[in-house]
């Protein structure tokens, strides 16, 4: 196939495929309707240009083919000879369900015969993956107690055909997991702490969790899994080691709308109430109540040899370059945002309820005090610093107390079981940074000298979308991590306001020795 048909074929399927995720080395990269994409078919060449807020990534295309529902590119990387593969899957999970349920009824065995060989004192028992949605367990996690006598330990394993992202969300069930069994084994038995198994190479970031967990009121082990050897490594979890997390230098707001002066004019004559967020020197955003509709950029200009300045917008998640072919186009789309997204537009329209968080972040940046009025409004940054794993549905504010102390805000406008290790995450990379100065030697809160206090942490949700785990979630985070659930009004769209607070000591902590 020519480059031209490449690119015709490859963006005629991506028109059709808004809910399409992305997939590369059995891992999901992106999600179409959070992300963007660009197809150029100039210089004999198909480039396919893929990025989010997490990640940026740009591929040759040098083949295609559709199986199914789904796209599969032969690609090259730049700057590498052999070619890879790049996955579309219209549906979010390319497995099909007699492949999922196959998979998972296979796994039971092989953590029964790596549990028993690895522990020949304990016995397995109760090991199922059985649905209780009354306490939020489906079938991706396999479940059972490892012990002997009076004393035993919650177990929860996951296996190599999950996605990264369950792999990731499994110590969330798995403290889930150990409360159960703590509070049914009352009496009879100790239980005391949860041992929990992972595929080979998959355990990076719950070991980062893990870390900040209360050792006294659990033991906490990670194992990898290697399937087919049913073969158990132990994680050591004390170790923090380096984070996978990086800061960028802080951008002068002040000479970013200075550069991008008459893009940002153009812009603010076609939508007035527009909101522009710098994200680096060279580019800012166009957002409404949070929305990003167009992005203001530098691009070279390869006829010229100097680099010049474009704004991009998007059609769905292709992006185009705006022009007077399709300045019409972009002002028609720019009013009709306006007239939905407000606080009083149309509920059901899907402008209005798209990317609740990043409108809920528009208010809090606008008013950080209206979270907490010791919060101080002259220092308040988004997305900072950089968050590196996949999967992430919630937003990041940085900010600090009027005494210097740093503050993480994890904002979620629905109800999400894995608020609290979220923020624990983020927690934990502003925590990482902090320790080292590295937020003054990066440009950030210029002038400022901070508390070499630790963060505090404060989960930031409407009251009724709480999810009920959250208790029993934070009752098993380490002392030295201060946190603050916090419930906002239900119409916060006309206005955040907070009508409850809670902190640990109005948590009671089950110790391992109650069991």
């Amino acid at each position: 196939m020519t480059p031209e048909s490449l690119s015709r074929a490859l963006a005629d399927f991506l028109s059709g495929s808004q809910s399409a995720v992305v997939i590369e080395d059995r891992a999901i990269l992106f999600d179409l309707a959070s992300a963007r994409y660009s197809i150029s078919g100039e210089f004999n060449k198909c480039l396919l240009h893929l990025w989010s807020n997490e990640r940026n990534l740009v591929r040759r295309v040098l083949d295609l083919q559709t199986k199914g529902s789904n796209l599969r590119l032969t690609v090259q990387r730049l700057g590498q000879a052999h070619p890879t593969r790049l996955e579309f899957c219209r549906h979010r999970d390319p497995h099909s369900p007699s492949a999922r349920r196959a998979a998972r009824a296979a796994y039971e065995p092989h953590l029964r015969r790596a549990l028993e060989r690895h522990f020949p004192g304990l016995a397995v028992n109760r090991l199922t993956s059985a649905i209780d949605l009354k306490k939020s367990f489906g079938p991706v996690y396999a479940r059972g107690l490892l012990g002997r006598g009076q004393s035993a330990f919650a177990v929860l394993g996951v296996n190599q055909q999950e996605s990264q992202g369950s792999v990731d969300a499994a110590l969330t069930f798995g403290i889930l997991w150990l409360d159960v069994c703590r509070e049914r084994a009352a009496g009879r038995m100790v239980v005391e702490g949860l041992k929990l198994v992972v595929p080979h190479g998959t355990a990076s970031l719950i070991r980062e969790r893990m870390a900040h967990l209360h050792r006294d009121a659990a033991k906490w082990h990670l194992y990898e899994l290697d399937e087919s050897h049913d073969d158990l490594i132990e994680i050591d979890c004390h170790d923090r080691g380096n984070l996978r997390t990086r800061l960028v230098h802080s951008t002068d707001p002040a000479a970013a709308y200075t550069r991008f002066a008459d893009s940002i004019q153009r812009v603010l004559e076609i939508l007035p109430e527009a909101e522009v967020a710098v994200l680096s020197s060279a580019e800012v955003a166009f957002r409404l109540h949070g929305l990003e509709f167009a992005r203001a950029r530098l691009a070279q200009d390869p006829r010229a040899f100097r680099n010049g300045q474009e704004i991009a917008f998007a059609v769905g998640a292709e992006e185009h370059v705006l022009d007077s072919s399709n300045l019409a186009a972009f002002s028609e789309m720019a009013q009709r945002a306006s007239m939905i997204r407000h606080r009083s537009g149309p509920r059901h329209h899907p402008l209005w309820r798209a990317h609740p968080e990043r409108w809920l972040e528009s208010l809090v940046l606008s008013d950080v005090s209206a979270i907490d009025e010791r919060l101080d409004p002259r220092w308040v940054y988004s997305q900072v610093p950089a968050f590196s794993a996949a999967d992430r549905g919630m937003l990041d504010v940085l900010t600090t107390t009027r005494d210097a102390r740093l503050v993480v805000l994890e904002l979620k406008a629905e109800e999400d079981i894995h608020l609290p290790l979220q923020g624990l995450d983020y927690w934990s990379r502003v925590t990482w940074h902090h320790e080292r100065g590295e937020f003054q030697r990066f440009g950030y809160f210029p002038g400022r000298d901070l508390s070499p206090q630790k963060p505090l942490l404060k989960l930031v949700a409407p009251a009724l979308h709480v999810h009920p785990a959250t208790d029993t979630l934070l009752r098993y985070f380490s002392p030295e991590l201060e946190w603050e659930v916090l419930g906002i009004a239900e119409h916060w769209r006309s206005g955040v306001r907070v009508v409850f607070r809670k902190r640990p000591g109005s948590i009671h902590l089950l110790s391992a020795a109650a069991g």
